[in-house]
């Protein structure tokens, strides 16, 4: 009996602790008691996610004694002055950043691309050349 209960098995555990990033890669290292390596990341489904080395992320710890970790996201940066309840704002390098409002209002900061089509109101965009070189 006795030996029945010293062989218990290991109960899986979870737990989260805070760390630095050391190696950005699509798997990173990370600095929490001890540096871990090549821990997969993890986020919001259609969102990538790569840390700049150095920032502080939290890591998830499972399994028994918590051998299985991952990294699972980034302290978050400041709010926005007036931000709403369930807005959305993507911050980007060099101050760009997507802020989805509650009013439906997509506001884009810094250089924007667009590749492929663009359609206004579905219907695709053609530049005026009405003014070729004056004013509109």
């Amino acid at each position: 009996m006795w030996l029945a209960q010293s062989m218990k098995q290991a109960v899986p555990t979870a737990d989260a602790d805070q760390g630095i990033s050391t190696i950005v890669e699509d798997q990173m290292g990370v600095v929490t008691r001890g540096e871990v390596r090549q821990l997969p990341i993890y986020g919001p489904g259609g969102y990538v996610w790569l840390p700049e080395s150095g920032a502080s992320v939290l890591v998830i710890k499972g399994g028994p004694g918590g051998e299985e970790q991952c990294v699972c996201g980034g302290k978050q940066a400041e709010v926005p002055k007036g931000m709403q309840p369930g807005e959305v704002y993507i911050y980007g390098p060099k101050g760009s950043n997507v802020y989805l409002q509650k009013d439906g209002t997509i506001e884009l900061t810094g250089r924007i691309s667009i590749r492929g089509q663009l359609l206004i109101n579905g219907q695709p965009y053609k530049p005026c050349t009405c003014g070729e070189g004056g004013i509109l």
